[in-house]
């Protein structure tokens, strides 16, 4: 057990709020502030993409023993749900039988979170601006305006768990030695919605996360407990088929009514929430160290922001507190050395899953209609099924298993190569499943 200390966590997020948790868990006083109003009192919506919970997430659920509570408000979802423009729909199943990834509302689950967190004996501050940190003893600095009167508030720890545009990581970056770097993708993404139908039922099947592939944009949704789905439409911000294009409703209907005409009887609403909700833009954030001395850290967001397509953010981000923690039992409270493992143990994993999930739009906008690419994960999973000693897809290393992301990484592009070279092979879409296939696969892993 650790010598009880006070600390605060800045970032009443999904991250922060459970970090809290397993702070508090461990004896300490633990503050959260957050610069907005505390989310279970306003409404929650217009910019949302719904978040899926894996392995990773369930892991840091289990250890603080939350995993009960967070299922009850979660949909399993254990397929993608293909629409092609031809209105033909294929699935594509995540993993082996009973594998499935939880889909969870961003808002439902934050104010969950909230209320286990105070319930747990956390303090939150809403409402309250943290303007700037001396790293040096821990003190952060609040005020009504940046410019204004500060008061000062000394903790002995804060962890910076405010997002990818951190103010206590800002404050770090103004250190020598410190590695930064912002990239924002040339596409944005604007919320949508499917309402339930009248009997509180869903539109179109839960379980799945659905997906319209259209090439350099996409449509895809995820389910609700209350019926509804949560939509997002990722599009360039400019050139063909792109935002900028859609500027009115006759233009915005044509597009829908071209690109994803199976979409006219469950998204009624297109027109107002497509001009109402704000087109919201995606950035890549990168930096090191993540810590300063034993005063400070960085967690989640605000150490490394990725892009969506993974559907990794939050489990990653859940996947820094499991380690954290882990640090912490095997340390105590020699601070210094649970700080400095952590962010060793931790930046090369960021590094990967942000690489996977800018790869993953590709897969999820275009491979998923590709012929040759549903082979090759046809091979794939017939190969795993018969081998599971031998082959694990990457998505299942990724999502249903807690290897960590760099290794599923490397092991995932060697897999490629491998499957580049199968389907080279002569009439591979009618032998896929020889005995001539499984013994070249395994040949290959031989080499």
């Amino acid at each position: 057990m650790q010598t009880p200390q006070k600390i605060a966590v800045v970032g009443s997020g999904l991250v922060g709020t459970l970090l809290a948790i397993y702070l508090k868990k461990l004896g300490h006083t633990v503050h959260v502030y957050d610069r907005s109003a505390d989310i279970r009192t306003v409404e929650f919506s217009g910019r949302s993409i719904n978040l899926v919970m894996s392995n990773r997430g369930w892991k840091a659920m289990q250890d603080v023993g939350l995993e009960d509570e967070i299922r009850k408000i979660g949909i399993p979802v254990d397929k993608r749900a293909i629409h092609l423009k031809d209105g033909q729909l294929n699935y594509q199943y995540y993993g082996k039988e009973g594998e499935a990834i939880f889909s969870l509302s961003r808002g439902v689950l934050n104010r969950r979170m909230i209320d286990l967190a105070e319930d747990a004996g956390v303090e939150f501050f809403f409402e309250h601006r943290i303007w700037d940190i001396t790293l040096a003893d821990a003190t952060l600095h609040i005020g009504e305006t940046e410019r204004g009167a500060w008061t000062d508030l000394p903790y002995d720890k804060v962890f910076g768990a405010d997002g990818a545009f951190s103010r206590i990581r800002h404050r770090m970056q103004r250190q020598s030695m410190f590695d930064y770097s912002q990239e924002f993708m040339k596409l944005g993404y604007k919320e949508l919605h499917i309402p339930a139908n009248p009997d509180g039922t869903h539109k179109i099947d839960k379980n799945s996360l659905h997906i319209w592939p259209r090439g350099h944009f996409m449509l895809m949704a995820l389910a609700n407990l209350d019926g509804t789905f949560t939509c997002t439409l990722f599009m360039p911000f400019e050139g063909e088929n792109s935002f900028e294009q859609l500027k009115d409703e006759a233009s915005l209907v044509d597009f829908f009514a071209h690109h994803f005409p199976d979409t006219k009887e469950v998204i009624p609403d297109l027109v107002r929430d497509f001009f109402k909700n704000p087109t919201s833009y995606l950035a890549i954030m990168k930096c090191y160290p993540w810590t300063f001395e034993d005063k400070v850290a960085l967690i989640g967001d605000s150490a490394h922001a990725i892009v969506p397509f993974y559907g990794h953010g939050m489990n990653a981000g859940f996947e820094d507190i499991t380690i954290l923690n882990e640090l912490i039992l095997k340390y105590g409270d020699n601070w210094k050395m649970v700080f400095s493992e952590y962010q060793k143990s931790r930046k090369p994993n960021a590094d990967a899953i942000a690489e996977l999930s800018r790869r993953n739009f590709m897969e999820m906008s275009t491979k998923t209609a590709d012929p040759k690419f549903l082979l090759q994960k046809k091979i794939e999973k017939w190969f795993s099924d018969k081998h599971p000693d031998k082959w694990l897809p990457l998505y299942s290393r990724v999502t249903f298993s807690l290897q960590p992301y760099s290794e599923a990484l490397a092991i995932g592009d060697f897999q490629n190569k491998i499957m580049e070279e199968v389907l080279q092979m002569p009439n591979i879409e009618q032998n896929w499943n020889s005995e001539a296939v499984e013994n070249k696969i395994i040949e290959l892993l031989k080499n």
